[in-house]
């Protein structure tokens, strides 16, 4: 997608890069779940009938990272290919907008939520780490792969986390954006951690 992959942490280098650029522009951000949200392991456990459920493991610092974009103004969604019951108690917890599950073929998705959402594509960044991600990444503004994304994904991608699916990668997307949004001292602010 772009030759300027920016891989990793932006630190300070200021809101002048391509990547913090796109970045200012996003009012939606939507992920996949498997390896984004989580790092894409899945857990069998007997319910409480003796039949078996799935569940899945979440960071912690990226749930309250998505609750500080709602702060923000800036909505969330998740695009999943797989159907979880965590997946929605999960989007629950952190107030996601938008939660799709068992959709493999996300583009129709897509354009639903654009047109709900009232935003421009190019005011949308994803997260993704496999294949059917990519298809939404050559679609929207900011296009993110995950530290675990197959190799193919990372050359679509504008940017590449530091952090792996469900260990801080959508952590450090949030803190990218409310930085290219200048809202990031407010956080720290609200926390009272000197900027």
């Amino acid at each position: 997608m772009n030759p300027d992959i920016f891989s990793g942490r932006l630190g300070n280098l200021g809101p002048t890069t391509h990547v913090e650029q796109l970045a200012a522009r996003v009012r939606l951000l939507l992920m996949d779940c498997d390896g984004v949200l989580t790092n894409g392991g899945l857990m069998t456990v007997p319910g409480p009938d003796g039949k078996m459920i799935e569940t899945k493991i979440f960071d912690s610092q990226d749930g309250i990272a998505l609750q500080w974009l709602t702060w923000s103004g800036i909505q969330t969604g998740v695009i999943s290919g797989r159907v979880s019951p965590a997946t929605d108690e999960r989007a629950r917890q952190v107030k996601m907008t938008y939660v799709y599950q068992g959709h493999i073929e996300k583009i129709p998705i897509l354009e639903e939520i654009l047109a709900d959402a009232k935003v421009d594509s190019g005011e949308v960044a994803y997260i993704g780490d496999d294949f059917t991600d990519v298809t939404i990444m050559h679609r929207v503004g900011l296009a993110i792969a995950t530290a675990n994304a197959r190799a193919e994904v990372k050359k679509e991608a504008h940017y590449v986390t530091a952090a792996p699916g469900g260990e801080g990668a959508v952590r450090e997307v949030v803190e990218l954006l409310l930085r290219a949004h200048n809202r990031w001292g407010e956080i720290l602010r609200h926390y009272e951690i000197p900027e």
